[in-house]
């Protein structure tokens, strides 16, 4: 009979592992982790195997697993033969994790923890969205990005699904929010699944909702007459009483650029990107008959003697009555732009945010 060079345990002794004194390793593939990963476990999908073993350390004892335990066999046998100690958990993850599933349903479910640091908009939301998808009701999954946008994004999401956001923090960069699944609330298109909506008077968050009469702006161009045209139609909105969010993305970002420039870390592409973009709306050039800049001062002088508002002061006032300016993170990102070269009254955010200001909109205008 073979003699077997690796111990074999069970679901329970696993369970009972101090994670801190041996390697764990995971045999799973990459989007298997999403769902149901252990934090702190070296993964080694199987299907690239044997690439990575040798970045195994050998000080502590190490702990192979797989879905069912039939590739961890194997992998424990190839790493027993080379020195290492060895652990195969029988039954694999799923073994492990069916205590968990046969708890009573009364009982919180165990957080699902997502690692969305390398993720960039719209990727922490989606992969919120097919993480929850997976998993039972009332199940809970903590999610880390660095991503600004998702701030406004996971709070936006959520309202409109009716999921709930238990708890939502910055710190030191990181994004950090725990959601529980939850089915979608009826009505209202899943506010009424967010703790700070009060049905009765139409508030969220004590601000009234005007659902279905809100208005929405996608601001692409950075022509200095339609950004004039975009910011008299929303202040107009707001005087209505109306819920307005201008959504600013690629050229547009260049209207909510502080005048002043700023120094912050870019790279070489980066930085030609700003030296050729207009800094701030004073710069914006017009859409026809520019004519080098002429043509935008000719606009300015003449809405000067008709005392019409200047670009800036309609931004202004939008920013005074609540107008919503929202910038793009994705495309900051692309075009080199950094959140402290904007205007005060600008908050990042992501698709989620535009898609759940444009489901509560009767008009959404791409401009």
């Amino acid at each position: 009979m073979e003699e077997v060079t690796y111990k074999n345990i069970s679901a329970e002794e696993f369970s009972g592992l101090d994670y801190a004194g041996v390697t764990l390793v995971d045999l799973r593939e990459p989007d298997e982790l999403i769902v149901s990963g252990i934090e702190g476990a070296v993964n080694l999908p199987f299907s690239s195997f044997p690439k990575g073993i040798d970045d195994i350390p050998k000080d502590k004892p190490v702990c192979v697993f797989c879905r069912e335990g039939s590739f961890s066999e194997e992998v424990a046998e190839i790493l027993a033969d080379r020195g290492y100690e060895v652990y195969n958990l029988v039954g694999g993850y799923n073994a492990y994790r069916k205590p968990e599933e046969n708890k009573d349903s009364s009982k919180e479910e165990k957080e699902v923890f997502i690692n969305a640091k390398a993720l960039r908009c719209p990727g922490p939301i989606v992969k919120v969205a097919d993480t929850l998808r997976s998993l039972p009701e009332n199940s809970i999954v903590r999610v880390e990005t660095t991503e600004d946008a998702f701030y406004s994004d996971i709070k936006v999401w959520t309202q409109r699904t009716g999921n709930k956001l238990l708890s939502l923090a910055a710190d030191n960069g990181v994004i950090t929010a725990r959601i529980q699944k939850k089915s979608r609330a009826e009505g209202n298109g899943g506010l009424n699944g967010d703790p700070g909506f009060n049905a009765e008077n139409g508030t969220l968050g004590g601000k009234h909702v005007q659902l279905g009469e809100d208005k929405t702006f996608i601001v692409f161009s950075g022509d200095l007459d339609k950004t004039i045209a975009a910011f008299i139609i929303a202040n107009g909105a707001a005087s209505l009483g109306r819920n307005v969010t201008m959504f600013f993305t690629f050229w547009g970002l260049n209207i909510l650029r502080k005048a002043n420039r700023v120094k912050v870390k870019k790279s070489f592409i980066e930085k030609m990107f700003g030296f050729m973009m207009p800094r701030g709306s004073k710069k914006l050039g017009l859409s026809r008959m520019n004519m080098c800049g002429a043509g935008s001062k000719m606009i300015r002088g003449i809405m000067k003697s008709k005392g019409i508002s200047s670009l800036e002061e309609l931004m202004q006032d939008a920013i005074d009555h609540g107008v919503r300016l929202v910038a793009c993170q994705m495309s900051m990102d692309v075009m080199g732009i950094r959140r402290e070269e904007l205007i005060d009254g600008v908050e990042l955010g992501g698709v989620a945010t535009f898609i759940g200001a444009g489901e509560t909109s009767d008009i959404s205008l791409f401009i």
